[in-house]
């Protein structure tokens, strides 16, 4: 199976920056598009940013010139540069990561447990 472990998440004021780390490990072959989700309180789980295996990305219009996504495929990890904060960008960030574990096998979604990101003054 897979394991995906997220980190970096806190809190911190708004117009400030913080830097979320999903790192995969496990039975892995290939990992196809990544993406980071975010889920606040009362609501629902919303797609902040993908990446694909080639490095295309795509983001929420709510994040658009403030977060980065990013992966490097040698380690299997995956970034978020989370940048000029607001204090609606607070929420669990979960990560996800369709993989396929081996060869003549499927590709399945993964996701970590979530990092709690505060943003307030």
């Amino acid at each position: 199976q897979v394991q995906l472990v997220e980190s970096g998440g806190g809190s911190e004021q708004p117009g400030g920056s913080l830097k979320l780390s999903c790192a995969a490990s496990g039975t892995i072959l290939i990992i196809y598009t990544m993406a980071w989700y975010r889920q606040a309180p009362g609501g629902q789980r919303e797609l902040v940013a993908d990446i694909s295996n080639s490095g295309n990305t795509n983001y929420a219009d709510s994040v658009k010139g403030r977060f980065t996504i990013s992966r490097d495929n040698a380690k299997n990890t995956m970034y978020l540069q989370m940048n000029n904060l607001k204090p609606e960008d607070t929420a669990v960030y979960y990560c996800s990561a369709n993989v396929r574990l081996q060869i003549g096998s499927g590709a399945y979604d993964f996701w970590g447990q979530g990092t709690q990101v505060t943003v307030s003054s």
